[in-house]
């Protein structure tokens, strides 16, 4: 019987080449390539408008590359049906948290992960309700279960999203700005079972999307940063994340800062330029 396969020479879990967009005039990626391998989780990190939201939008098939490729979980851009692999990858967003309905209960909004539906109907199984209560549990809140969606603070719709995610089992979970309308409690809070989660034997590869040194945990093993549609750097998190690097991507003079495990951001000097 063959060896199993090593993580490091399994296939990538998802593999940018060459990756260009172009909307009218605009480049908004140029030339990028990356690539996530098994047993790592990822952050992407750069300024407003460096093309994160871009990136995103064609690894989940909602933007057509202009020229290159990309490989998600082994299937090619353009050769599978992009719609199937929606349902192996896990997407938490505000654009999704706004379209939750006001009156689904916590247990619903979970369920409904499985058949990746907004406003779900039907009859659910007992196997089905029994894995969306199992998830609550674990993500600590089961006591919410029967309570509507309105009522909800924004870290426990935050924790409810992901739950909703890991309701498919998928092999990727997409975390795009997560902490973004977070009081400091919430999202410290919000942080702690992320940390949890990325350590768990069974996690799906994480990639946080952010633009706060602040929101990466322990758990985040490798980082893309970006800056004008470009990669600056990309590998492991200790190499990448350097105050030089930062201070090109957010074009000004800042110094990171390392200490129990988080990061801190400091601006040096002036601020030259307009938020």
């Amino acid at each position: 019987m063959p060896a199993p396969r090593s993580k490091k020479t399994a296939p990538p879990v998802l593999e940018v080449r060459s990756l260009c967009i172009h909307r009218g005039g605009t480049e908004i990626l140029k030339d990028l390539s990356w690539s996530v391998h098994p047993g790592e989780h990822w952050v992407i990190l750069g300024p407003n408008g460096c093309g994160k939201t871009s990136l995103l939008s064609a690894l989940t098939g909602y933007f057509t590359p202009s020229d290159g490729s990309l490989s998600l979980l082994g299937h090619d851009f353009g050769e599978s049906d992009w719609r199937l692999l929606r349902t192996r990858v896990g997407l938490v967003s505000s654009r999704i948290r706004q379209m939750m309905p006001d009156a689904e209960p916590a247990l619903t909004s979970v369920l409904s992960g499985k058949y990746a539906m907004l406003e779900f109907w039907g009859d659910p199984t007992a196997a089905d309700t029994r894995a969306a209560l199992r998830i609550l549990r674990q993500l600590k809140l089961e006591h919410l279960a029967q309570r509507p969606w309105r009522v909800l603070s924004q870290g426990e719709r935050q924790r409810i999203l992901i739950g909703r995610a890991l309701m498919a089992r998928p092999r990727i979970l997409i975390l795009d700005e997560p902490c973004a309308g977070l009081d400091p409690v919430a999202r410290e809070g919000f942080l702690h079972f992320l940390q949890e989660l990325g350590t768990r034997k069974d996690a799906p590869t994480l990639v946080l999307v952010t633009h706060h040194v602040e929101e990466i945990t322990p758990a985040f093993t490798h980082a893309l940063l970006l800056q004008a549609g470009r990669a600056i750097a990309a590998g492991p998190i200790g190499r990448v994340l350097t105050s030089p690097r930062l201070s090109t991507a957010f074009e000004c003079p800042v110094e990171l800062r390392r200490r129990n495990a988080r990061y801190t951001l400091q601006i040096r000097g002036s601020i030259a330029k307009t938020p």
